[in-house]
C-alpha cells in the first residue's frame, strides 16, 4: 500500500498544480493556437504612475499592465467547480462571435459549458458561433463581480462597466472598435491584435479571428502586421478610444472587461 501511495502521490501533486494554474478549464489542444513570435506591445509593472498612464498611453497607444492589481480572490471565485457550483442553473446571454454581434441566445450556464464551450470549429462562420461575454446579469452575478479588483487608473469624465465572459479555445471577436477599456485574463491566454483607428484592416465581418489567423494574416507584409500581444492570467491589455482590435482565446479563457464610458 505504501510504494501505491508513493507512486501515486506524484501524480495527485501534478493533477493538482494542473487544476490550480487552469481552474480546471480545458487548455488548448490545437497546434495552430499558438503565441506571436514577437510581442509588439509594452508591458508595464506596477511602478506605472497615473500621470505615466495620461501622458503616455490613455490616449495614444495599448498597454500590458502586469502586477497593478491582485485578483487572486476573484481566480478563485472563477474555476470551473466553483462557478458551476454558484451558477450552473442562471440563465446567460450569448452573442455571435462576429463584428456585429445580432443574435441574443439565453440558456443556463451548466448547458453553456457542457455542450457549446467547445474549440472553435475551423469551418463555423462568427454568426454560427455563440459566445458568453458582456450581457451579464449583475443582480444575479454580483456576488462574484463584488470581489473583482479593477485596474485603478481611470480617464477623466469616464466610469467603469464590467463585461465578464468564458469562451474555448480557438474562439474570439473579430476586429471592432468602440470606446476604450482594460482586459484581464483570468484563466487561459487571449491573443490580442490591434490597428490604430486610422488603419481599417482586412478582414470579413462574419468570418472568425482564426480563419483570419490563418488565411489573411500569413500574407500580411510586414508593415501591415497589427500590434499584437497575448496576455495571460494576472495581465491586464488597455486600448485607448476607437482602436480597432480582435482576439482570440488560445485556451478555454476566463476573463474579465472594464468599458469606459
Amino acid at each position: 500500500m505504501g510504494l501505491l501511495l508513493g507512486l501515486f502521490f506524484p501524480f495527485l501533486l501534478i493533477l493538482g498544480e494542473s487544476l490550480g494554474k487552469d481552474g480546471g478549464w480545458p487548455a488548448n489542444k490545437r497546434a495552430a493556437l499558438t503565441e506571436e513570435e514577437s510581442c509588439t506591445i509594452e508591458r508595464r509593472d506596477a511602478s506605472l504612475t497615473y500621470s505615466e498612464f495620461i501622458q503616455q498611453y490613455a490616449f495614444s497607444r495599448p498597454v500590458i499592465l502586469q502586477g497593478i492589481t491582485d485578483n487572486s480572490e476573484f481566480q478563485a471565485q472563477c474555476t470551473k467547480e466553483e462557478l458551476l457550483a454558484k451558477f450552473g442553473d442562471r440563465p446567460i446571454r450569448l452573442s455571435t462571435a462576429n463584428t456585429y454581434s445580432y443574435q441574443k441566445v439565453d440558456l443556463p450556464f451548466q448547458e453553456y459549458v457542457d455542450q457549446l464551450l467547445e474549440p472553435q470549429d475551423l469551418d463555423s462562420l462568427g454568426s454560427e458561433t455563440l459566445y458568453f461575454f458582456g450581457d451579464n446579469n449583475f443582480t444575479e452575478w454580483g456576488s462574484l463581480f463584488q470581489r473583482y479588483r479593477p485596474p485603478p487608473f481611470r480617464i477623466p469624465g469616464t466610469t467603469g462597466a464590467y463585461s465578464f465572459g468564458i469562451a474555448g479555445s480557438g474562439s474570439g471577436v473579430p476586429f471592432h472598435w468602440h470606446g476604450p477599456g482594460f482586459s484581464e485574463v483570468i484563466f487561459g491566454r487571449k491573443r490580442w491584435f490591434l490597428y490604430p483607428p486610422e488603419k481599417t484592416p482586412e478582414f470579413h465581418p462574419n468570418r472568425t479571428t482564426l480563419s483570419w489567423l490563418l488565411d489573411t494574416y500569413p500574407f500580411l507584409p510586414s508593415w501591415e502586421r497589427p500590434m499584437e500581444c497575448t496576455i495571460h492570467p494576472g495581465e491586464v491589455l488597455y486600448f485607448p478610444d476607437r482602436w480597432w482590435h480582435a482576439t482570440l482565446n488560445l485556451d478555454t479563457s476566463v476573463f474579465i472587461s472594464t468599458f469606459l464610458g
